[in-house]
């Protein structure tokens, strides 16, 4: 109970303030207990980082499959800016999307390997997935024969866009960019 607790602790204080401002002292003060007593669960701030890193990045994974799942039915032409405009939802409202946008973009001195592997899995899974979903809408005659995977490779492209003007441009600047960026996006899948 309490290792799980300063995870979300952590998390929280790692996505308002970043690695560096954090301390294993003002997660401790928040948890309720004693700095050295996180060094029963943990290593050191670094493995904290990285677990919480861990955690984050598959539960969001799990969170957009999930999402594009329960719409397995819904075409393509919704279902793409469906996720998008989920991503942006999540970034105003949850700490672990802001938390992974930011380490993804500024990992911590030291750490940017580890984060960047955990990043790579997380849109090559992503990339898959929508590569199989443009897939099957080329073969259900919804969009025009395309590439799946180039076509995904775009999608990513998109998404990245999206989400350095999530994290410098703020929401309106983002959702004015993404809503010219899917008109074209969608042209080219139709």
């Amino acid at each position: 109970m309490t290792a799980n607790r300063i995870q979300q602790v952590a998390l929280a204080h790692f996505a308002e303030h970043g690695y560096a401002e954090t301390s294993l002292a003002m997660i401790a003060e928040e948890v309720g207990i004693k700095k050295p007593s996180i060094y029963a669960h943990f290593k050191s701030k670094d493995d904290l980082f990285l677990r919480v890193v861990q955690n984050v990045f598959q539960s969001e994974l799990d969170y957009i499959t999930k999402l594009a799942e329960a719409n397995r039915e819904m075409p393509l032409k919704q279902l793409l800016p469906l996720m998008l405009t989920t991503y942006q939802e999540r970034y105003d409202t949850h700490p672990d999307m802001k938390f992974m946008l930011r380490t993804s973009f500024f990992p911590p001195a030291g750490m940017e390997q580890e984060v960047m592997e955990r990043l790579y899995t997380y849109l090559d899974t992503l990339e898959k997935y929508v590569a199989s979903r443009i897939s099957a809408a080329v073969q259900a005659g919804e969009i025009a024969d395309v590439n799946a995977e180039q076509a995904a490779t775009a999608f990513l492209c998109l998404l990245d866009g999206f989400f350095v003007e999530l994290l410098y441009g703020g929401p309106e600047r983002a959702s004015r960019r993404l809503e010219a960026a899917w008109l074209f996006f969608w042209r080219g899948l139709s």
